[in-house]
């Protein structure tokens, strides 16, 4: 078996067993070393690839700790996913238990969005865990802005007019417009602060339920805005937007594909 194995960042090989047991026992690669051969899925210490091998030679280099993606926490290296070359990690970005170096990271995004790449340990939100995140978001906006407006609205003296019939006056139909933009206004306010900076709503919260980018990074502040805005359109066209999330692979609704992002479990 021809094996491949990676010192100072650099892949070398191929070896044999005998050369392998060889390099073990002279020092020059131990328990901790990346190693890989045709027909495994992803670069392995030599201690879970190769056992035997491991526990002949010499004790593993002090401080060097494997991840669940293929890197040693002395040297930082890493594999990417897409061409196998090593990495350091400032040269890679992580999605997952799995590195992709930055050249390969547009063919990886690429094929994120065609749905051809298994996302390993990340849980997509359903479309029923997401409608009760959002019936509690509503709950929350009705506290906040529902006692208010009523308040205005037995002020002003609405229900009354409503209630003989009269005809609603200038000042009246100003003031439900007026309603509607603070509604909007706080829709959009909610969801970009929320979301910016905690990667969630209270209702996602409640859940325990994200939002991430397509590489599973932060969503920033602008594109959180973009996104409570395309929020709003997902509802406004009979909640279609929301319902595709039901039939999607990775449960993005409308606004998820418009601003490229996917609500995940925590």
């Amino acid at each position: 078996m021809n094996w491949y194995y990676a010192v100072g960042g650099q892949q070398q090989g191929p070896v044999d067993d005998a050369q392998l047991d060889a390099l073990v026992s002279s020092g020059q690669i131990n328990a901790e070393t990346l190693v890989w051969h045709e027909g495994m899925p992803n670069w392995q210490p030599l201690r879970q690839a190769r056992p035997g091998a491991a526990s002949a030679g010499l004790p593993p280099q002090t401080g060097a700790m494997p991840s669940a993606a293929g890197a040693t926490a002395s040297t930082g290296d890493v594999v990417c996913a897409e061409c196998g070359k090593i990495f350091t990690r400032d040269n890679a970005i992580q999605y997952g238990a799995t590195w992709v170096c930055a050249t390969c990271k547009p063919i990886f995004l690429q094929k994120l969005r065609e749905g051809s790449v298994n996302p390993g340990e990340l849980r997509f939100a359903g479309f029923w865990i997401r409608a009760v995140a959002k019936f509690v978001d509503g709950l929350v906006a009705a506290c906040i802005l529902g006692i208010p407006f009523a308040f205005i609205f037995m002020g002003t003296g609405a229900f009354n007019a409503q209630g003989q019939n009269q005809n609603p006056d200038f000042a009246f139909i100003a003031l439900q417009l007026l309603i509607q933009v603070l509604a909007f206004g706080f829709t959009v306010v909610y969801n970009t602060f929320l979301i910016g900076k905690y990667g969630a709503t209270l209702g996602k919260m409640a859940v325990g339920i994200r939002v991430v980018t397509a590489d599973q990074g932060r969503v920033t502040y602008m594109r959180a805005f973009g996104r409570a805005w395309a929020d709003i359109l997902s509802g406004m066209i009979c909640y279609i937007g929301y319902i595709i999330a039901a039939f999607d692979a990775e449960k993005r609704a409308l606004h998820d594909h418009i601003c490229s992002t996917r609500v995940v479990y925590k």
